[in-house]
């Protein structure tokens, strides 16, 4: 039975199916044009912001992958969707201090966004007592600034090169590497981005040939990603709408 303080009001849950339904027709086209299997992109759904009642709406309409990127907010909405008695599979998808791993692996089932070997040490401690491994994508760095975010390909950091985070997550028993994933850099086309990031992926699935997962592509340009091999994208404002327009 689900707790009526996490409902959409009927109006907001017509909303949110014809967002869906508009995202799902775009992804379709993008597969068949990329000719690719439909199948082989899942779509996370973006729901930092936006309130518990819309990830139960979502998961109603069969949506299963929801992505947070404050844990702040996202333990608490997390607990309040099961509270409903809905059991998505949560994304942590923003920047993580390690001081807040403990937290995330209460209720993420996978953190996209691993670039450090100091924090991949950090989940693994904090998952040692999971059930389940956690999985993990190792987040990119496109451009190499690593002052945005990302391990750097190519790099032989110990600390934030591309391979040594790689070799830290998978060596460590609680999680599960599972790929990469990456942002398009500020001023770049996502054409140029996302090429560049197939590139990184192939020699990446070269050396981690079981970690086959590409999170790239978001609300504006997650056709390119998955003309470029996406296998998830994250689709926020084209599915939920903009958060200031809500009521």
């Amino acid at each position: 039975m689900t707790d009526s303080s996490a409902t959409a009001r009927p109006e907001r849950h017509a909303e949110i199916a014809a967002g869906l339904a508009q995202v799902r027709s775009r992804i379709a086209d993008a597969c068949a044009q990329a000719g690719r299997d439909r199948a082989d992109v899942t779509m996370i759904a973006v729901t930092k912001t936006y309130p518990a009642s819309d990830v139960v709406a979502l998961a109603g309409l069969g949506v299963t992958d929801m992505g947070e990127n404050r844990d702040q907010e996202a333990a608490g909405k997390a607990a309040e969707v099961a509270a409903a008695g809905v059991r998505p599979r949560w994304h942590f998808i923003g920047q993580l201090q390690r001081n807040k791993a403990r937290s995330v692996v209460r209720y993420a089932d996978v953190v996209q966004s691993v670039d450090s070997v100091r924090l991949a040490r950090a989940l693994a401690t904090a998952s040692a007592d999971r059930e389940q491994p956690l999985d993990v994508l190792v987040q990119v760095s496109i451009d190499g600034d690593a002052a945005r975010g990302g391990a750097l390909p190519g790099s032989a950091d110990p600390g934030a090169g591309l391979e040594p985070v790689a070799e830290a997550v998978a060596e460590a028993s609680g999680l599960r590497l599972v790929g990469l994933m990456a942002v398009a850099p500020l001023g770049w086309e996502p054409e140029r981005a996302f090429a560049r990031l197939a590139e990184v992926a192939d020699v990446f699935r070269g050396v981690h040939p079981g970690a086959t997962a590409l999170s790239a592509g978001m609300s504006g340009d997650f056709e390119i990603a998955i003309r470029y091999g996406a296998t998830h994208v994250r689709v926020g404002s084209a599915l939920l709408g903009m958060r200031s327009t809500l009521r």
